[in-house]
């Protein structure tokens, strides 16, 4: 019988648990190669992501005006339909369920500002009883929602 050894004193040749059976499989993930890769592509879009804004250059006119106030939140809307519908957000809700759902948004928002929309067809007395739920609700900073191009009760045709 021959035997063949190596430098470490192993033994070297055709045996059932010679060269790759005494291997075991790796079991973990080597992530390296995947991060260089996202590296490589964040770096990538950090670099063609301001080349992608298209803008017109101009030049804005100077005025005295102050500007508009900004909103931290998204502004809070009612909408109410000609058909009696009340919409909060673009969600239709009941109106027992108004004045509970608005005294919840009240406690999570900063603002205590919130827009009326309602359709010029309602009866006077059907927006009023809303304004009155939304005061109740604890909102006090009521905007009504309306379009320009009304009459200007000045005389001249507007």
């Amino acid at each position: 019988m021959a035997v063949n050894l190596q430098a470490g004193g192993r033994r070297r040749g055709g045996g059932r648990n010679s060269g790759h059976a005494r291997r075991r499989p790796m079991a973990e993930i080597n992530v390296t190669p995947m991060v260089d890769v996202m590296l490589v592509l964040l770096i990538i879009f950090m670099v063609a992501a301001p080349l992608l804004t298209v803008g017109v250059p101009i030049e804005l006119p100077k005025t005295a005006a102050a500007p508009l106030p900004t909103e931290k939140e998204e502004p809070l809307t009612i909408a109410l339909t000609k058909d009696g519908l009340i919409l909060v957000q673009n969600e239709q809700i009941e109106r027992q369920e108004l004045i509970p759902l608005l005294r919840a948004v009240a406690e999570e928002r900063q603002s205590g500002r919130i827009f009326l929309r309602a359709d010029g067809a309602i009866p006077y007395e059907g927006v009023m009883q809303v304004m009155g739920a939304l005061n109740a609700s604890g909102f006090h900073d009521i905007g009504l929602v309306t379009e320009q191009g009304g009459p200007k009760f000045d005389g001249e045709d507007g």
